[in-house]
C-alpha cells in the first residue's frame, strides 16, 4: 500500500513539474513575442548556426504560433571558427519562418527571405568553407539538415573565393524558390568569373516537394568568354552534397577558357566538344565517359580523384584514336601574336606550372596515331607519374617510321620555370618511309639508329626546345640512295642529265652519320655525312629550335671523273615545316677528276639505348 502512496505522490510531482515547466516555456515566448531576452534569443540563434550573429536593427520573434517566424534587420553574420575570421553576410532584412516538430513531422523551415544581402564566400584547399553548417573535423553526424520550403534572396552582393575549385567570382545572384508561379528553384548569376565576364544559371526541383527519400534534380548552364558549359544531376540523398551524379557538355572556341567557368586548367585548341559524367561519393570525384574533340584530335577516357589525405590524388586513364598536335596551341587557337607566321612543328601549347604541383596523379594514355608535324607516331603508348610537381614519364614507346621509340621523360614544375629531361632512341627507322607516299622509289633506303638526349627549361615542347642543351645522333649501316639526288649534291652535268630524265636509279649507301650538339636551343652539325658508292656527302651548319630554321649547307665529292662541276653547297633553308633547298653557284670547274675516298663505315657507331628509370 504504502508503494502505491509513493507511486502517487511521483506521478503528482512529475505532473506538477510538467505543467509548470509548460507555463514557464509560454511565459518565455509571451516575453520573447513582447520584445523581451533580445540578447538571449540571439545567442542562442548563434550557437545554433556555429558562427557569431549580430542584429543591429529590429529584432521581431513570435513563438506562440504554428510557425514561429523570426525578422530582423541590419544583420551580420561572422565565419564560422574552421576558418579565418571575418564576416560571411551583411543581409538587411531576414525573415525566418519555421515548422516545429509535432508527433508526425521533424523541426523545418518554412521560408527564408534575404533582403539587400551582401555575401562574403570562402572555401581553402582543404576543403574548408564558411558556408558549411558544421565543423569538417567532427566526426560523421547522420542527421538530416531540414528542407527549406521556400528561398527569396534577390540581387544579392555575392564575391567567392573557392581555392579548392580554383574560381573566384564577384557580381549579383538571385535565387528564388516556391514565391513566384514557377515552383522550381532557380539560381542566376552574372559577374566577373575567374577574371573574365560571365552568367550562370541552375534550376532545380520545387522545394515545395523535396523529400529526403526522393532524389532531387537539377540543371544548369554557364557561359563565360566565347565557351558554354551545360549539364543536368540529382542528388540521390538530398541534400547531401557529397553524393552527386550529374553529366555535362560544354563547346567553345578554345579549351582554356574552360578555366573562367570551371577553374579547371587546360591548353589551348581549336574550336571544341566536350562531354562526360560526374560522380561524387564523399572524398572521391570520378569523371567518366570523357570525351573531347577538337580539329582532327580526340581524347576519350576517365580521371578519378581522391581528397581524403588532404592533396589530391587523381588516377588518369586516357586514349585517342588520333591526337594531332597542331590542334593544339596558341595558333590553333587563333591567339598567335605571330599570326602571320608559319605553324611551328614543335607545339608551343603551354601548360601552367602550379596545377603540376596542386597534386600527384598515376597516369597512362595510349594513342593510335599522334601527329607531330610531318611524322606520324602509331600505336603510343605512355605511364607517368606526379609526385610533388614533378612528372616523370617512363616509358613512352611508339612506332615511328617502322622504327621502335623508346623514351623517358622527367619535368621539374616545383618552380615557374620547369626544367625537362628527355632521353630517347628509335630502333630499326627505315628512311623508305620518309617523304611523300606518291614516291615510287624513296630517295633512300636503309635502317637508321637515332639517339637523343636532351635537356631544356620551358612551359611547352617548343620553349624547352629552344633553351635545349644536350645530343642528337643519327647513324644507319648500308642502305641505298637515289643517284640523281645524290650526284646532284655535287651540282655537275652528270647530276643534271640523271634530273632532267628522272632517273629513279639507286646506288648502294655503304653508311651514313649525324652528330648535332644543342646549346642553348641551337643544334650544331658536328659530324654530317653520308657514303654513297659515287658520291661522298658532307654537310654543316645549324638548326634554331626558336624559330625552326634551317641555316644547313650538303656538299657532293664525287669518286670519279666529273664534267662540268660547280663548286658550290647546296644550302637547306627556310623552316622545318616549309624547307627550301637553294643552289649557290660561284665557280665552274670543267673537269673533276673525282678524288673523294670512301668514308671510314667502321667509325660509325649505332648511339646507345637511354638508361632504365
Amino acid at each position: 500500500m504504502r508503494a502505491w502512496v509513493i507511486v502517487r505522490r511521483v506521478l503528482i510531482a512529475l505532473a506538477g513539474c510538467a505543467a509548470l515547466s509548460f507555463v514557464t516555456a509560454l511565459v518565455f515566448a509571451a516575453c520573447v513575442d513582447a520584445g523581451l531576452f533580445r540578447g538571449a534569443v540571439i545567442r542562442f540563434v548563434s550557437i545554433r548556426a556555429g558562427r557569431p550573429i549580430e542584429v543591429a536593427g529590429a529584432l521581431h520573434v513570435h513563438l506562440l504560433a504554428r510557425h514561429p517566424d523570426i525578422r530582423a534587420d541590419r544583420v551580420t553574420i561572422d565565419n564560422p571558427p574552421w576558418v579565418p575570421a571575418g564576416q560571411m553576410a551583411q543581409v538587411e532584412k531576414i525573415s525566418l519562418v519555421m515548422d516545429v516538430p509535432w508527433f508526425d513531422r521533424r523541426f523545418g523551415i518554412v521560408s527564408l527571405s534575404m533582403q539587400s544581402a551582401t555575401l562574403h564566400l570562402m572555401r581553402n584547399v582543404s576543403g574548408y568553407a564558411n558556408w558549411q553548417s558544421r565543423n569538417p573535423d567532427a566526426p560523421p553526424d547522420d542527421e538530416k539538415l531540414p528542407i527549406l520550403r521556400s528561398l527569396s534572396i534577390p540581387d544579392a552582393q555575392v564575391t567567392l573565393d573557392d581555392q579548392r575549385r580554383h574560381l573566384q567570382f564577384e557580381g549579383i545572384v538571385s535565387t528564388d524558390g516556391g514565391n513566384g508561379t514557377d515552383p522550381h528553384l532557380t539560381i542566376k548569376g552574372k559577374g566577373e568569373l575567374n577574371g573574365h565576364a560571365g552568367s550562370f544559371e541552375v534550376s532545380a526541383d520545387p522545394l515545395t516537394a523535396a523529400s529526403h527519400r526522393i532524389p532531387y534534380h537539377f540543371s544548369f548552364g554557364e557561359r563565360s568568354s566565347g565557351s558554354k558549359l551545360e549539364g543536368q544531376g540529382v542528388l540521390p540523398k538530398p541534400f547531401d552534397f557529397n553524393i552527386v551524379d550529374a553529366s555535362f557538355e560544354a563547346t567553345g572556341a578554345d579549351l582554356r577558357d574552360l578555366y573562367f567557368l570551371t577553374g579547371v586548367t587546360l591548353i589551348n585548341s581549336g574550336t571544341y566538344q566536350l562531354s562526360g559524367k560526374i560522380l561524387r561519393r564523399g572524398n572521391l570525384t570520378r569523371f567518366l565517359d570523357l570525351a573531347a574533340k577538337t580539329g582532327q584530335s580526340d581524347v576519350r577516357g576517365s580521371v578519378d580523384v581522391q581528397v581524403s589525405s588532404g592533396r589530391p590524388q587523381l588516377k588518369v586513364a586516357l586514349e585517342s584514336k588520333c591526337l594531332r598536335m597542331a590542334d593544339f596551341g596558341l595558333h590553333a587557337a587563333g591567339r598567335d601574336p605571330q599570326s602571320g607566321a608559319p605553324p611551328l612543328i614543335l607545339s608551343n601549347a603551354m601548360f601552367n606550372p602550379p596545377t603540376l604541383r596542386l597534386g600527384d596523379a598515376d597516369i597512362r594514355y595510349r594513342a593510335g596515331q599522334l601527329l607531330v608535324g610531318r611524322v606520324t607516331l602509331s600505336d603510343v603508348a605512355a605511364k607517368g607519374t606526379l609526385n610533388q610537381g614533378v612528372l616523370i614519364v617512363a616509358p613512352l614507346t611508339a612506332v615511328m617510321l617502322a622504327g621502335k621509340l623508346r623514351a623517358h621523360a622527367r619535368l621539374d614544375a616545383r618552380t615557374d620555370e620547369p626544367k625537362a629531361q628527355v632521353d630517347a632512341d628509335i630502333t630499326g627507322m627505315q628512311l623508305a618511309q620518309i617523304g611523300s607516299q606518291a614516291q615510287r622509289i624513296p630517295a633512300a633506303t636503309g635502317r637508321a639508329e637515332v639517339r637523343l638526349a636532351i635537356t631544356g627549361v620551358g612551359r611547352s615542347v617548343h620553349q624547352v626546345a629552344s633553351s635545349a642543351n644536350g645530343t642528337i645522333t643519327a647513324t644507319m649501316q648500308q642502305g641505298t640512295a637515289r643517284d640523281s639526288l645524290a650526284e646532284m649534291t655535287g651540282v655537275d652535268l652528270r647530276g643534271l642529265g640523271l634530273m632532267v630524265t628522272k632517273s629513279q636509279k639507286e646506288i648502294p649507301l655503304r653508311c651514313a652519320e649525324a652528330q648535332f650538339e644543342a646549346r642553348d636551343g641551337i643544334l650544331t652539325a658536328k659530324r654530317l655525312f653520308a657514303d654513297t658508292q659515287s658520291v661522298l656527302i658532307t654537310g654543316s651548319g645549324r638548326i634554331h629550335f626558336d624559330t625552326e630554321a634551317l641555316d644547313l649547307a650538303i656538299s657532293g665529292h664525287p669518286k670519279s671523273l666529273r664534267l662540268f662541276r660547280f663548286q658550290a653547297p647546296v644550302l637547306l633553308k627556310g623552316t622545318l615545316s616549309n624547307p627550301v633547298v637553294e643552289v649557290q653557284a660561284h665557280h665552274l670547274k670543267f673537269v673533276d677528276p673525282g678524288t673523294a675516298k670512301d668514308a671510314d663505315c667502321a667509325t660509325v657507331e649505332v648511339p646507345s639505348a637511354p638508361p632504365p628509370q
